[in-house]
């Protein structure tokens, strides 16, 4: 498995990450915890070293499940976790809110070390920007706890370019994590190129469009009651019948590569910039071995510009949230 930095931090992964939210938490029933764990095993046999958590995934069951896959790996992965949300006061899944005050972040970083079984937080993320609370604020307390060696790296989870800039001038941010595929291209505009002045990394999540890149689901899939893709407007069954000419695209040009069209997505997101990491996620080993298998897909600048003209005939149906989750990001 290749590496890559992420930006000017040292932060060096491999090149393909592993998202374990769906292990846990929004994609139906949580999965078998051994089974899990042995994916998360296979995962660094393969070489993957970079995996993405957080805390309001469960609540906490996914960073319980990942510190203990990981524990026999500390100091050779990072992992990464994110604060920000304030959770149901039953405990139950979901969120309530937003809560970035410092005195909370401070609270989060403590629990999920505990939960991590690490000394130190690899890269550390606000899940979502908080309008209530300065970013400065926010900034000033990852700070706190990287001087205190309890975090390592400080990252951004669906921020604007403005609350880059502010955050980066307190304490530099290694990473951004935002949503980017071949059928989400919302951050090209303005963070893209506010990253790579910076030299801030970046980390496409849903990097398969939330399982629909993969090719394997129509207009008819039906997807378990507690599965979040129920309430997406881009997973109603009228927008995954128009969206499938992506999937016929990427099925297209992958044929000719000999890739499947995960991999092409994949393989697309990391021929944008050496320093993005994508982090599918999977509860299936084959699934996983495919998306390793997308670092080794070489795309040429023919190809891309091909994927790309083709992509910009295509419009894609359905917003990607709620509106009322959608008011959450880019703030």
């Amino acid at each position: 498995m290749q590496k890559r930095t992420l930006g000017k931090s040292g932060l060096e992964v491999s090149a393909v990450g592993l998202g374990c939210m769906g292990m846990s938490f929004g994609y139906g029933p949580a999965a078998d915890k051994k089974k899990m764990i042995s994916l998360i095993h296979a995962a660094v046999e393969r070489g993957v070293t970079f995996f993405d958590t957080a805390e309001v995934y469960g609540p906490f069951i996914n960073e319980e499940l990942v510190g203990e896959a990981l524990e026999p790996f500390r100091g050779k992965v990072a992992i990464a976790t994110k604060f920000g949300f304030k959770l149901k006061a039953d405990g139950s899944p979901g969120f309530e809110g937003l809560n970035s005050r410092p005195e909370r972040i401070k609270e989060v970083a403590e629990a999920s070390l505990k939960r991590l079984r690490v000394d130190a937080i690899d890269l550390f993320y606000q899940h979502r920007v908080d309008p209530d609370v300065a970013i400065e604020d926010v900034a000033g307390a990852v700070k706190g706890l990287i001087e205190q060696g309890k975090v390592k790296h400080f990252g951004l989870s669906e921020p604007g370019a403005k609350t880059i800039r502010r955050a980066h001038a307190v304490q530099p941010v290694t990473a951004v994590q935002s949503e980017y595929s071949v059928w989400t291209r919302g951050p090209e505009a303005e963070v893209l190129p506010t990253l790579e002045e910076l030299g801030i990394g970046f980390v496409p999540y849903s990097p398969l469009g939330k399982g629909f890149l993969t090719g394997k689901m129509d207009e008819k899939t039906t997807f378990d009651t507690n599965d979040f893709r129920n309430i997406l407007p881009r997973f109603t069954p009228e927008a995954r019948k128009a969206n499938q000419a992506l999937i016929d695209l990427l099925g297209r040009i992958g044929e000719r590569k000999k890739a499947t069209p995960a991999q092409l997505a994949l393989a697309w997101l990391l021929a944008q910039k050496p320093w993005i990491v994508p982090i599918p996620g999977t509860t299936k080993l084959h699934r996983l071995e495919e998306n390793v298998g997308a670092a080794a897909v070489e795309l040429t600048a023919d190809d891309l510009r091909e994927i790309d003209s083709a992509a910009s005939k295509i419009e894609v149906q359905g917003a990607r949230y709620p509106e009322h989750i959608e008011r959450m990001t880019g703030l």
